[in-house]
């Protein structure tokens, strides 16, 4: 069941569960979704999108607050699932809006946030809770359940309303051989089951995938046996809340006799974090401070990097550009141990080419075992359907492919199809008796941060920044007499970026000046804006047909 095209939502009734995404559903991050009861409101998750190459400027990419902006008073509480990026980057962006927002998760996920508010001046209230517990939240109760994932203390979050139970995964997977010992409650899960799960939002991200996914452990041999063979530095880049990941780095360089040290300021801050809250076990004397790396032999060096994603501004694209205090050369390995994000392929495989230009060995998924997914596979998303039994199912998280291939899983375990919603950001979906249904859809856009601003930066600016880089830029200025209805000066044209002398334009001058004055003398009630349109349209149709390109044209005439 897919929802229709802006179709105005009814008025929620009383005793009627709303549920909102607003992001999260077609896209692979932003993700956060919004339940309503009685007048009172309980979101889940908060995160952002980073973005791709054909938004230029943009740093990251918010959900669309504005179905809630207005109603921030009755939001009884912000729920977050675990500590990613894609979940909890955009909550200081929320607690601009109210502060007091009171914000519930596990202690490694609230002490990663409020790093994160430390850095924006902004405080919140705070409450801890860890697998098992039970908050009751306005309309709303919430019992939160253990699940294993890619960072330490990730929780799936079942709520209670009188209109129905819904189960949130939040991103999750069944690894039986976890490293910290800490497996999805499947026992707790068949207790849900038992219960009555009304609706079920599941990770889909990799729904697409045959089988089981891969166990951590089984990661570790391979980051050994590379560094055990390495001959010069090793660098090792991860997402920068990849504890697991570096708690295997860690145990390597130990066992190999070198040290490391953190690059990159996310990097260097969540491993600190882990360390206090004793998720992160560091051997003794293995940690060197970044500076001093040069005062040991490269053979005894191990640097755990940010920029596994290709990131432009992250550390190892730095090293791949040669611009970072760290100088890759001939005989340096780099691993690459993480997951490709789907759209940084250009960006990551940038990063590979350059590195392996400098002479670097670099070792990534396409060759080597060096990363296991955070999300279940097909199997174990077929695992949790049986067990939990739902009677409606709401795919989350993940592109429309993986929100399509989960849907069908749930439909082979028996959920009827009709009770299959394949939503999309922004669609509503209500609940009552335990039956849900998609009753319309809302706008729930992108919004895009860029430096300081938030919000300001729109689709058709992105659009004149990517001619800008691409078709380049051509002014034309121009001072005109409407009264004589004559060229006083100019036309003046000057080109960026369009890979021509501006001596080619000397053509088209004269065709500029006579399309003006005509279009003066015949009408002197044209507008300057008229005026500037002959222009752009003139100079526009001859740069397409002789040069063959479509550059950002901006006209300028002064009337005297």
């Amino acid at each position: 069941m897919t929802p229709e095209k802006l179709q105005t939502p009814p008025k929620l009734k009383n005793g009627t569960l709303r549920i909102v995404p607003l992001g999260g559903l077609g896209e692979i991050g932003r993700n956060m979704t919004v339940f309503e009861l009685n007048g009172k409101l309980l979101i889940v998750d908060c995160g952002v999108l980073f973005p791709e190459e054909e938004q230029p400027g943009v740093d990251l990419i918010l959900p669309d607050f504005s179905y809630i902006e207005d109603r921030l008073e009755d939001v009884v509480g912000l729920v977050l699932t675990h500590g990613h990026e894609d979940h909890i980057g955009a909550v200081p962006y929320l607690l601009r809006r109210k502060e007091d927002i009171p914000i519930i998760g596990s202690k490694l996920t609230l002490a990663l946030v409020e790093a994160k508010l430390a850095e924006h001046r902004l405080n919140a209230y705070t409450l801890t809770v860890k697998e098992g517990d039970v908050e009751r939240l306005g309309q709303f109760e919430c019992e939160f359940v253990a699940v294993n994932h890619s960072i330490p203390d990730s929780l799936a979050v079942f709520i209670r309303t009188e209109a129905g139970s819904v189960l949130h995964t939040g991103d999750f997977k069944m690894d039986q051989l976890p490293l910290d010992g800490r497996i999805t409650d499947l026992r707790h899960f068949a207790k849900l089951g038992e219960e009555g799960v009304d609706i079920y939002l599941s990770d889909s991200t990799n729904a697409h995938i045959p089988g089981f996914t891969t166990p951590e452990k089984e990661i570790g041999p391979t980051i050994d046996q590379v560094i055990s063979k390495a001959q010069r530095r090793v660098i090792v880049a991860s997402f920068a809340s990849h504890i697991h990941r570096v708690q295997q780095v860690l145990h390597a360089a130990a066992a190999h006799g070198r040290k490391v040290a953190f690059v990159g300021r996310s990097m260097v801050r969540n491993m600190s974090i882990a360390k206090q809250l004793g998720y992160l076990d560091i051997p003794e004397n293995i940690l060197i401070d970044l500076k001093k790396v040069d005062s040991l032999p490269d053979h005894k060096v191990v640097l755990m990097s940010t920029g596994s994603q290709g990131e432009p501004m992250a550390a190892l694209s730095r090293m791949a550009n040669g611009d970072h205090q760290i100088q890759v050369g001939q005989g340096d390995t780099v691993i690459l141990a993480s997951s490709l994000i789907p759209g940084n392929e250009t960006g990551v495989y940038r990063v590979i080419n350059g590195l392996m230009k400098l002479g670097a060995d670099v070792v990534h998924k396409d060759n080597a075992k060096v990363h296991v997914s955070g999300h279940a596979s097909a199997g174990e998303l077929l695992y949790s359907y049986n067990i939990l039994s739902p009677r409606n199912a709401m795919p989350v998280h993940g592109e429309h492919r993986h929100l399509i291939a989960n849907g069908k899983l749930a439909e082979a375990t028996g959920v009827d199809p009709e009770r299959v919603l394949l939503c999309e950001d922004g669609s509503v979906v209500d609940m009552r008796d335990g039956l849900a249904r998609v009753v319309g859809q809302i706008e729930a856009g992108y919004v895009y941060v860029d430096g300081s601003s938030v919000g300001e930066i729109t689709d058709s600016e992105l659009k004149d920044r990517r001619v800008l880089g691409e078709e380049g830029f051509i002014s034309v200025v121009t001072v005109v007499n409407r009264q004589t209805g004559t060229i006083i000066s100019g036309p003046d044209i000057h080109a960026r970026g369009v890979a021509e002398e501006d001596e080619v334009f000397k053509n088209v001058k004269p065709k500029i000046a006579k399309a003006l004055t005509e279009a003066i003398q015949d009408n002197k009630e044209h507008t300057t804006h008229q005026l500037q349109q002959i222009v752009r349209r003139t100079i526009g149709s001859w740069v397409n047909r002789k040069l063959r390109r479509k550059p950002m044209i901006v006209p300028v005439v002064v009337e005297t």
